[in-house]
């Protein structure tokens, strides 16, 4: 309970009710708690609504306690809402709990009541600065790694702003992601200057947020409190045309070079995904009342973040792309593949190659028949040589005219 204030500053007995015991069937025992640790001097009813609801935050005492309990999980302590009085009129000041900062506390116990995130990986106004020097701070910020959502950030609007005013938050929050830490290299810096893609390692944002465990950087919800659907059918409507830049993927493969290639490359946009206060009530935020930007119908809130048309389509899409390519050139090759003009069989591979090889050899033979050709022609001129040299050489007859035992010659006619 301390906690949870510490946190919200001010909430009602039903948002803490939600916020520390949301398996209870009522807010009773939230109740009671609250009143007895006003018993101890921890906390305080700062004002009654117009409801009867009653307003609850710490005392002094209840705020060292919350501090105590809170600082060595490293997480930031709201401000004291300090008791003080009109000194004209003797009445208490600073007792308003505005409808916007309700709104950020109940969407923040609606994300806990359905099992989504822990009170204590919720921060509110947490401030992110631009280059320009502008903070733009986040209503609300919810990391819950544990439901698949290592961090959220939430914008909280009760319409009161214009909804191009949206769109330059929207704007603001994607710069923001696309800043370099003033430690970034020369070589880095460069590089984001000419426009070239950054890993999100080497942004400024991965200082403070955890790896989304997806594509792009830190999604960033719009939940609308308290006006009709049609304001927020418009508001929608405007974001998605309006902001369109910063939310939707490119284009994998831009130039159709694969066929089949439709996935989109979500690395640098900002997932952006809307619904309303009354529907996570109704519905609770585990139900489907979450609308991706650029997509139709509603999703749970871990679809509306993944990216099926993303890189796992892509990868898909890209390996049956190399499959189909390969089996084109395959079917092309053989198209081309040699067929022999004796016996009408395609050559073998090695037949093609031993036919094509420059400077051909003189054992390729016929370059017009197959191996199984070639290999009888060379075995039958094999057999013809090897006949040729087992059959003995013609011996030379012996003459007629020669009388056995006399010899012809000089020496016989002189004798």
């Amino acid at each position: 309970m301390l906690q949870a204030l510490g946190i919200f500053q001010r909430a009602t007995a039903d948002q803490l009710w939600k916020l520390t015991r949301p398996a209870n069937r009522h807010d009773k025992l939230t109740r009671e708690t609250l009143l007895d640790l006003e018993d101890h001097r921890l906390v305080r009813i700062e004002s009654v609504q117009d409801d009867q609801r009653q307003v609850w935050v710490l005392t002094a005492r209840g705020h060292r306690e919350a501090k105590r309990l809170l600082q060595p999980e490293g997480i930031r302590l709201s401000a004291l809402r300090k008791q003080e009085y009109d000194p004209g009129s003797g009445e208490v000041l600073g007792t308003g709990y505005d409808d916007h900062a309700a709104a950020v506390t109940s969407t923040a116990a609606e994300l806990h009541r359905a099992g989504i995130g822990n009170r204590l990986g919720f921060q509110t106004e947490v401030a992110h600065r631009l280059a320009s020097g502008y903070v733009q701070r986040a209503d609300l910020v919810m990391r819950a790694a544990a439901a698949g959502v290592p961090v959220l950030l939430l914008e909280i609007d009760r319409r009161t702003e214009d909804a191009h005013e949206l769109v330059h938050k929207l704007r603001r929050y994607a710069d923001w992601f696309r800043q370099l830490p003033a430690d970034a290299d020369e070589r880095t810096k460069r590089l984001a200057g000419a426009g070239g893609d950054i890993a999100h390692e080497q942004r400024l944002w991965r200082r403070f947020y955890p790896p989304t465990g997806r594509e792009g950087t830190p999604p960033l919800a719009f939940v609308f409190a308290d006006t009709t659907p049609a304001k927020v059918a418009n508001t929608v409507k405007v974001l998605e045309e309006a902001g369109r830049r910063h939310w939707c993927g490119t284009r994998y493969d831009p130039g159709g070079v694969w066929e089949g290639v439709t996935a989109r490359d979500y690395s640098q946009a900002v997932p952006v995904i809307v619904t309303t206060l009354e529907e996570l009530r109704e519905h609770g935020a585990h139900a489907a009342v979450w609308r991706r930007l650029g997509r139709n119908g509603k999703q749970t809130l871990n679809a509306a973040l993944d990216n099926p048309d993303g890189d796992a389509l892509f990868h898909r899409q890209a390996e049956a792309a190399r499959a189909k390519a390969e089996r084109r050139r395959a079917a092309e090759r053989e198209a081309r593949r040699p067929v022999c003009t004796r016996c009408g069989a395609k050559f073998t591979d090695e037949r093609w190659e031993q036919t094509t090889t420059r400077p051909r050899s003189w054992k390729a033979g016929d370059l017009t028949i197959c191996g199984t050709c070639h290999a009888d022609d060379a075995a039958r001129k094999k057999a013809a040589d090897h006949s040729r040299e087992a059959t003995p050489a013609p011996q030379p007859e012996p003459e007629h005219d020669q009388e056995p035992g006399r010899l012809r010659g000089l020496f016989r006619r002189r004798a």
